[in-house]
């Protein structure tokens, strides 16, 4: 059915297993003394700074980009830590993977539509001209399924929404307290065993004699020995599975979806998959099996037992992660635009290449391994309230999610990354791992998210640190005033822990804290998760990663790019650990950390101008249809932001001029040293090849804060390591001495 785990994985994509564990040890240092001969003073804003940003014409910023300077040497002190956990490679790709789980049922009228919706599409693929940016070369994304039937599919996407959040996830609490997980298990693998005609069926169709065998083998150890399917026995023995399904079989025939679909309960689709659902029904001989009589008087005869059976099965998977689903449609600002990309690259009819050309980056390999930092109960997120509390300078209500401890504990305020919502993955796993050791959770989020810009935001666009780190400062306040009154005696010490931007934001609340009006809530600690010190320089790198595939020459540019796409759909169907090498150049990896930025961008530029439109986006701004309006958005760049939306809109907004100068230093946490460099409640965990920190920047940390303050990973890249037990323990270090006793619910 239609997102995140939402049901089963989709049996579409071929299964494609990476080259070997290549294990890369990580290490986790010791606290110790900064080096070095670093400046006691902050470096002059606006001087010789690499990737900063000059002014130009006295108010724009223009992006000067160049190599990352090697990592400061620091002491070997280092100790080899160990891995763990395994959850998802993917939060663009996997969402879509088991978005489409879903049963295959009576689905033959629908299937009538497919050919007159490919002939229709034809005509109507998506291709309104965008005036590019002039004198730049693009990444030009590959394309998309052509979705003609938009504002449709975007109706039935919130149909669909409304039947999970309001059907299904509640009466599913309700289904696996009475049916517990192992026999939920047993009907999913009842349910499987039952399609096996259809898979040997495709399998065939598509030349894969070794799948045929490979199901055959599986369908008969798993009926005999694991008692007509209800246990997996052939995983146990190592027999691989080969999905297949007809829209495979369609594809691999050469027929290419012209018109993606959002179908009623199905989830995505498109032409030939449609198609290809109805084949699959067709195909069950147990469709034609029925112990009754059609009788129209009757409307439970309408229908065999085992199309009734199929809607039971997919029931019981999706109890199993409705849950995700919900987390994930909510914390995606447009959770529809990135089911509909990615469907695209899980039905390709096209096997990645997996093979490594050129060199790989360690450090932006590193920061891939973000997505291994999960929460481990996937009950967890479930266990939050969310509330919400009125924002005194917007007179609009911004929700907040909190974990309270059943006594009095400290509370920890979790600030996310640059537009990140209060439920994205890391959020909510920060959240696990405090709450796991006795400390309350409040998760609120990014203020560069559409769900804090439209209802906490004082400004139409974030970009100014100090009215953005106000803003910020301003809802904690209100949402701890509330839980005050809510919960009376139940909170005890005060902390702020952001990552990332939201690291950004904290310190500068710290930096300022001395002179904050009184009610504003002054906090006890202060930890900072891998922060950029210098806003210019960070968000300069991330559009120097995004033009990566400008190396590649123009010809193969495309297809190397679809080839990226295509390992990442096919790894996100495999259980990857951080042992695991990633099968990524350096090229490949970067570009992915700066295409996720990018549709970040995308979401923080298509939120501002709904609220306030500017006149600078060329197509008309609607929440129906997106398509060209995200094409022309995503030309647009950091820099491009901040020159053609922010430097513009504080010109209104009495900020000093030149603008562009302004905003560079007030995102400098420089700036604010002298207020950081007296906060003796501030705690710092960097790594030291973070590709947002340049050279200086980890100088400028040495000499700013104390050896018990800093914490320096030598590896890790941006947010890389937080899965690593020793970094998590390093985490919970830094909140040491607020009074928290580890939690017995837990």
């Amino acid at each position: 059915m239609l997102v995140e785990p939402v049901a089963r994985a989709e049996q579409s994509l071929k299964r494609i297993m990476v080259t070997g564990p290549n294990v890369r040890p990580r290490l986790v240092p010791r606290q110790f003394h900064p080096l070095a001969p670093a400046p006691t003073e902050p470096l002059p804003v606006g001087g010789a700074d690499t990737g900063a940003w000059s002014a130009r014409r006295g108010k724009g910023w223009r992006s000067n980009v160049s190599t990352l300077p090697a990592p400061i040497a620091r002491p070997p002190e280092w100790r080899v830590a160990p891995h763990d956990h395994s959850p998802r490679l993917s939060a663009m790709f996997r969402p879509v993977l088991h978005a489409a789980g879903g049963i295959r049922g009576a689905a033959l009228a629908l299937a009538l539509l497919a050919g007159c919706l490919s002939l229709f599409a034809q005509e109507q693929r998506i291709g309104t001209a965008v005036t590019p940016l002039p004198q730049r070369e693009f990444v030009i994304l590959p394309q998309s399924v052509p979705d003609p039937l938009e504002p449709l599919n975007r109706v039935v996407w919130a149909f669909n929404k409304g039947l999970m959040i309001g059907v299904i996830q509640p009466t599913s609490n309700v289904y696996r307290f009475v049916v517990v997980k192992p026999f939920r298990t047993s009907i999913g693998n009842f349910g499987r065993n039952l399609t096996y005609p259809g898979r040997l069926i495709n399998n065939l169709l598509q030349g894969k004699w070794t799948g045929a065998r490979d199901e055959s083998y599986r369908f008969l150890c798993n009926t005999t020995v694991g008692v007509a399917g209800l246990f997996d026995v052939a995983t146990k023995w190592e027999i691989p599975k080969s999905d297949a399904d007809f829209g495979q079989t369609f594809g691999q025939w050469g027929w290419q979806p012209n018109c993606f679909l959002m179908l009623p309960i199905y989830g995505p689709s498109n032409d030939r998959d449609l198609l290809g659902l109805g084949a699959d029904t067709a195909a069950n001989p147990l469709l034609y099996i029925a112990p009754y009589d059609f009788n129209a008087k009757n409307p439970l005869t309408y229908l065999g037992p085992y199309t009734y059976f199929n809607y039971a099965v997919m029931y019981n998977d999706l109890s199993d992660s409705v849950d995700e689903y919900v987390r994930f449609s909510r914390a995606e600002m447009d959770a529809y635009s990135e089911v509909q990309y990615a469907w695209t690259f899980a039905r390709k009819n096209r096997v990645a290449d997996f093979q490594v050309k050129g060199k790989q980056d360690d450090a932006s390999l590193e920061t891939l391994e973000s997505v291994f930092f999960t929460y481990k109960d996937q009950e967890f997120p479930g266990r939050g309230k969310t509330r919400s509390v009125e924002i005194p300078g917007t007179a609009r209500d911004l929700k907040y999610t909190v974990w309270l401890q059943p006594g009095k504990a400290p509370v920890v305020y979790i600030i996310p990354g640059l537009g990140s919502h209060r439920l994205s993955q890391p959020s909510v796993a920060l959240a696990e791992l405090v709450y796991s050791n006795g400390f309350s959770a409040v998760c609120v989020s990014s203020a560069f998210n559409s769900e804090f810009m439209e209802h906490a935001s004082t400004a139409a666009l974030p970009a100014y640190l100090p009215v953005d780190g106000r803003d910020v400062h301003v809802a904690v306040t209100e949402i701890d005033r509330q839980l005050q009154r809510q919960y009376p005696n139940r909170l005890g010490a005060r902390a702020m822990m952001g990552y990332s931007m939201g690291a950004l934001h904290s310190l500068y609340i710290a930096g300022t804290e001395a002179t904050n009006a009184a009610p504003l809530l002054k906090f006890d600690r202060y930890v900072a998760l891998n922060t950029p010190v210098r806003l210019a320089h960070g968000i300069s790198t991330l559009d120097k990663y995004y033009q990566a595939p400008l190396i590649w020459p123009g010809p193969e540019r495309g297809s190397n790019l679809e080839n990226t796409f295509l390992k990442v759909a096919a790894l996100s169907q495999t259980k990857l650990t951080p042992q695991t090498s990633l099968p990524f150049s350096a090229v490949e990896s970067k570009f992915l950390i700066g295409m996720t930025f990018r549709f970040i961008l995308r979401d923080i530029i298509f939120s501002s101008q709904r609220r306030n439109n500017q006149g600078v986006l060329q197509h008309s701004i609607s929440n129906l249809r997106r398509t060209d309006l995200y094409q022309e958005i995503l030309q647009y760049s950091y820099q491009d932001y901040f020159e053609k939306f922010a430097i513009p809109y504080y010109e209104t907004r009495g900020l000093p001029a030149p603008v562009g100068p302004a905003l560079q230093k007030a995102g400098d946490l420089r700036t604010y040293g002298a207020g950081l460099r007296a906060h003796p409640n501030v705690r710092i965990i960097v790594n030291q090849n973070d590709i947002l920190l340049a050279n200086e920047d980890l100088a400028w940390l040495y000499a700013t804060f104390t050896r018990e303050q800093l914490t320096v990973f030598e590896q890790g890249g941006h947010l890389g390591n937080l899965y690593n037990p020793g970094v998590q323990k390093t985490i919970l270090g830094a909140l040491g001495g607020l009074g928290a006793s580890r939690s017995k619910s837990n």
